[in-house]
Protein backbone atom coordinates (compact mmCIF):
# COMPACT_ATOMS: atom_id res chain seq x y z
CA UNK A 1 0.00 0.00 0.00
CA UNK A 2 1.24 3.72 -1.16
CA UNK A 3 1.75 6.55 1.52
CA UNK A 4 0.47 10.30 0.13
CA UNK A 5 1.36 13.24 2.31
CA UNK A 6 -0.53 16.41 1.87
CA UNK A 7 1.72 19.21 2.43
CA UNK A 8 0.23 22.48 0.07
CA UNK A 9 -1.29 25.46 0.63
CA UNK A 10 -0.56 28.75 1.91
CA UNK A 11 -0.58 28.58 5.44
CA UNK A 12 -2.41 31.23 5.56
CA UNK A 13 -3.69 31.54 9.46
CA UNK A 14 0.12 30.79 10.98
CA UNK A 15 0.91 33.90 8.65
CA UNK A 16 3.29 35.92 9.76
CA UNK A 17 5.13 32.46 10.41
CA UNK A 18 4.19 31.36 7.25
CA UNK A 19 5.72 34.15 5.20
CA UNK A 20 9.23 33.05 4.39
CA UNK A 21 8.28 29.18 4.45
CA UNK A 22 6.19 26.29 4.55
CA UNK A 23 3.58 25.64 7.37
CA UNK A 24 4.53 21.76 7.20
CA UNK A 25 8.31 23.24 7.34
CA UNK A 26 7.94 24.73 11.22
CA UNK A 27 8.93 23.30 14.01
CA UNK A 28 7.03 20.97 16.30
CA UNK A 29 8.95 20.53 19.57
CA UNK A 30 12.18 19.05 18.11
CA UNK A 31 11.51 18.67 14.65
CA UNK A 32 10.35 20.02 11.60
CA UNK A 33 6.40 19.68 11.33
CA UNK A 34 6.36 17.64 8.23
CA UNK A 35 8.67 14.58 9.77
CA UNK A 36 5.95 13.30 11.58
CA UNK A 37 3.48 12.66 9.12
CA UNK A 38 5.96 10.52 7.45
CA UNK A 39 6.94 8.51 10.93
CA UNK A 40 3.45 7.87 10.93
CA UNK A 41 3.53 5.97 7.83
CA UNK A 42 6.93 4.83 8.17
CA UNK A 43 6.28 2.91 11.26
CA UNK A 44 2.78 1.52 9.51
CA UNK A 45 4.94 -0.27 6.94
CA UNK A 46 4.47 2.06 4.06
CA UNK A 47 7.55 2.58 2.16
CA UNK A 48 6.19 3.79 -1.07
CA UNK A 49 5.75 8.27 0.26
CA UNK A 50 4.69 10.45 -2.24
CA UNK A 51 4.41 14.05 -0.81
CA UNK A 52 2.60 16.95 -2.21
CA UNK A 53 4.18 20.46 -1.93
CA UNK A 54 3.27 23.80 -2.28
CA UNK A 55 3.88 27.20 -1.80
CA UNK A 56 6.84 29.16 -2.79
CA UNK A 57 9.59 27.44 -0.40
CA UNK A 58 7.91 23.74 -2.09
CA UNK A 59 11.98 23.05 -2.46
CA UNK A 60 12.96 23.24 1.02
CA UNK A 61 11.24 19.77 1.33
CA UNK A 62 13.66 18.36 -1.12
CA UNK A 63 16.62 20.17 1.18
CA UNK A 64 15.11 18.58 3.91
CA UNK A 65 14.03 15.52 3.14
CA UNK A 66 16.24 14.41 0.39
CA UNK A 67 15.60 11.12 -0.66
CA UNK A 68 14.24 9.75 2.57
CA UNK A 69 17.27 8.09 4.18
CA UNK A 70 16.41 9.78 7.56
CA UNK A 71 13.51 7.70 7.72
CA UNK A 72 14.75 4.33 6.53
CA UNK A 73 12.99 4.78 2.82
CA UNK A 74 15.35 4.77 -0.19
CA UNK A 75 13.09 7.34 -2.16
CA UNK A 76 10.32 9.64 -1.50
CA UNK A 77 8.39 10.84 -4.46
CA UNK A 78 7.55 14.43 -4.80
CA UNK A 79 4.62 16.56 -7.08
CA UNK A 80 3.69 20.27 -6.74
CA UNK A 81 0.26 21.77 -6.22
CA UNK A 82 -0.23 25.04 -7.63
CA UNK A 83 -2.63 27.38 -4.89
CA UNK A 84 -4.68 26.06 -2.60
CA UNK A 85 -7.72 23.97 -4.39
CA UNK A 86 -8.06 21.77 -1.03
CA UNK A 87 -7.50 18.40 0.03
CA UNK A 88 -9.19 16.56 -2.42
CA UNK A 89 -7.76 18.57 -5.38
CA UNK A 90 -4.29 17.69 -4.12
CA UNK A 91 -5.25 14.30 -3.69
CA UNK A 92 -6.24 14.25 -7.22
CA UNK A 93 -2.33 15.17 -8.52
CA UNK A 94 -1.32 11.48 -6.80
CA UNK A 95 -3.69 9.34 -9.37
CA UNK A 96 -0.31 8.10 -11.59
CA UNK A 97 1.61 7.35 -8.52
CA UNK A 98 -1.55 5.66 -6.38
CA UNK A 99 -1.68 3.21 -9.60
CA UNK A 100 -5.04 1.74 -9.51
CA UNK A 101 -4.04 0.34 -5.91
CA UNK A 102 -5.08 1.63 -2.41
CA UNK A 103 -3.67 4.26 -0.34
CA UNK A 104 -3.12 6.17 2.59
CA UNK A 105 -3.72 9.40 2.80
CA UNK A 106 -2.30 12.18 6.00
CA UNK A 107 -2.23 15.87 6.07
CA UNK A 108 0.95 17.32 6.73
CA UNK A 109 0.38 19.31 9.66
CA UNK A 110 -1.28 15.76 11.65
CA UNK A 111 0.35 14.94 14.92
CA UNK A 112 -0.73 11.21 15.71
CA UNK A 113 0.41 9.26 18.77
CA UNK A 114 -0.70 5.98 17.84
CA UNK A 115 0.79 3.83 15.98
CA UNK A 116 -1.45 2.85 13.04
CA UNK A 117 -0.80 -0.15 11.96
CA UNK A 118 -3.75 -2.08 12.88
CA UNK A 119 -5.99 0.63 11.19
CA UNK A 120 -4.16 0.39 8.07
CA UNK A 121 -3.96 -3.68 8.25
CA UNK A 122 -7.84 -3.25 8.70
CA UNK A 123 -8.28 -1.20 5.40
CA UNK A 124 -5.44 -4.05 3.52
CA UNK A 125 -8.44 -6.73 4.29
CA UNK A 126 -11.59 -4.56 3.37
CA UNK A 127 -12.08 -5.43 -0.35
CA UNK A 128 -13.14 -2.08 -1.44
CA UNK A 129 -14.03 1.39 -0.08
CA UNK A 130 -12.64 4.01 2.05
CA UNK A 131 -11.71 3.83 5.97
CA UNK A 132 -11.76 6.86 7.90
CA UNK A 133 -10.04 7.60 11.69
CA UNK A 134 -12.40 9.20 14.38
CA UNK A 135 -11.44 11.33 17.54
CA UNK A 136 -13.09 12.82 20.02
CA UNK A 137 -12.10 16.62 20.46
CA UNK A 138 -13.82 19.40 22.73
CA UNK A 139 -14.34 21.48 19.58
CA UNK A 140 -15.53 19.29 17.01
CA UNK A 141 -17.13 22.79 14.99
CA UNK A 142 -13.42 23.19 13.52
CA UNK A 143 -13.49 20.04 11.61
CA UNK A 144 -14.96 17.28 9.23
CA UNK A 145 -17.47 15.76 11.86
CA UNK A 146 -18.96 11.87 11.60
CA UNK A 147 -22.37 11.46 12.66
CA UNK A 148 -23.32 8.08 13.78
CA UNK A 149 -25.79 5.56 14.90
CA UNK A 150 -24.25 2.21 16.39
CA UNK A 151 -21.31 1.15 14.15
CA UNK A 152 -22.10 3.21 10.79
CA UNK A 153 -21.44 7.04 10.08
CA UNK A 154 -25.07 8.21 8.90
CA UNK A 155 -23.55 11.45 7.60
CA UNK A 156 -20.26 13.93 7.60
CA UNK A 157 -20.54 17.32 8.18
CA UNK A 158 -17.92 19.85 7.27
CA UNK A 159 -17.44 22.51 10.29
CA UNK A 160 -20.95 22.20 11.51
CA UNK A 161 -22.03 25.68 13.77
CA UNK A 162 -23.85 22.78 15.79
CA UNK A 163 -22.01 19.37 15.29
CA UNK A 164 -24.33 16.03 16.29
CA UNK A 165 -21.33 14.64 17.84
CA UNK A 166 -17.42 15.20 19.38
CA UNK A 167 -16.32 12.70 16.70
CA UNK A 168 -13.75 14.66 13.81
CA UNK A 169 -12.46 13.30 10.99
CA UNK A 170 -9.19 12.86 11.71
CA UNK A 171 -6.43 13.83 8.45
CA UNK A 172 -6.03 10.46 7.77
CA UNK A 173 -8.24 8.70 5.33
CA UNK A 174 -7.88 5.49 3.32
CA UNK A 175 -9.40 4.94 -0.24
CA UNK A 176 -9.40 2.52 -2.85
CA UNK A 177 -8.67 3.83 -6.39
CA UNK A 178 -12.27 4.46 -6.69
CA UNK A 179 -11.27 7.96 -4.65
CA UNK A 180 -9.87 9.83 -8.24
CA UNK A 181 -13.06 8.71 -10.22
CA UNK A 182 -14.96 10.09 -7.33
CA UNK A 183 -12.70 13.36 -7.53
CA UNK A 184 -13.26 13.91 -10.65
CA UNK A 185 -16.71 15.44 -10.72
CA UNK A 186 -16.15 17.95 -7.70
CA UNK A 187 -16.81 21.45 -8.02
CA UNK A 188 -15.09 24.22 -5.96
CA UNK A 189 -17.51 24.69 -2.73
CA UNK A 190 -18.14 28.27 -1.65
CA UNK A 191 -14.49 27.76 -0.29
CA UNK A 192 -13.45 27.69 -3.75
CA UNK A 193 -11.70 24.36 -2.59
CA UNK A 194 -12.79 20.81 -3.69
CA UNK A 195 -13.47 19.02 -0.06
CA UNK A 196 -12.45 15.93 1.15
CA UNK A 197 -15.69 15.85 2.98
CA UNK A 198 -17.58 15.45 -0.32
CA UNK A 199 -15.66 12.35 -1.48
CA UNK A 200 -16.10 10.75 2.48
CA UNK A 201 -19.95 11.23 1.85
CA UNK A 202 -19.76 9.67 -1.27
CA UNK A 203 -18.15 6.69 -0.57
CA UNK A 204 -21.24 6.59 2.57
CA UNK A 205 -23.60 7.13 -0.15
CA UNK A 206 -22.14 3.52 -1.10
CA UNK A 207 -22.64 1.88 2.27
CA UNK A 208 -18.35 1.61 1.44
CA UNK A 209 -16.87 3.76 4.28
CA UNK A 210 -15.77 2.18 7.47
CA UNK A 211 -14.30 4.05 10.28
CA UNK A 212 -12.24 3.36 13.88
CA UNK A 213 -11.69 5.56 16.97
CA UNK A 214 -8.77 6.80 17.54
CA UNK A 215 -7.10 6.34 21.12
CA UNK A 216 -4.20 8.26 21.79
CA UNK A 217 -3.59 11.90 21.22
CA UNK A 218 -3.97 13.49 17.47
CA UNK A 219 -3.97 16.94 16.72
CA UNK A 220 -3.84 19.22 13.78
CA UNK A 221 -1.30 22.12 13.73
CA UNK A 222 -2.76 25.12 11.53
CA UNK A 223 -3.80 27.71 13.61
CA UNK A 224 -1.80 28.94 16.67
CA UNK A 225 -3.46 27.33 18.99
CA UNK A 226 -3.36 23.83 17.39
CA UNK A 227 0.03 24.56 16.78
CA UNK A 228 0.88 25.41 20.47
CA UNK A 229 -1.02 22.17 21.36
CA UNK A 230 0.91 19.69 18.99
CA UNK A 231 3.90 21.21 20.17
CA UNK A 232 2.86 20.63 24.61
CA UNK A 233 1.66 17.18 23.35
CA UNK A 234 4.95 16.11 21.63
CA UNK A 235 7.21 17.66 24.25
CA UNK A 236 4.85 15.85 27.77
CA UNK A 237 5.50 12.51 25.16
CA UNK A 238 9.25 12.80 24.27
CA UNK A 239 9.50 13.88 28.65
CA UNK A 240 7.37 10.84 29.63
CA UNK A 241 9.17 8.16 27.15
CA UNK A 242 12.96 9.49 28.18
CA UNK A 243 11.51 8.74 32.23
CA UNK A 244 10.83 5.09 30.99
Amino acid sequence: MKGIILAGGLGTRLYPLTKVTNKHLLPVFNKPMIYYPIQTLVRAGIRDILLVAGGNSAGDFLRLLGNGREFGLNHINYTYQEGEGGIAQALSLAEHFADGGKVAVILGDNIIEDDITVHIERFKKQKKGARLLLKEVPDPQRFGVAELKGRKVVRIVEKPARPKSPYAVIGLYMYDAEVFNIIRPLRPSRRGELEITEVNNAYLKKGLLEYDILKGFWTDAGTFESLFRANSLTAKRHVKQRAL
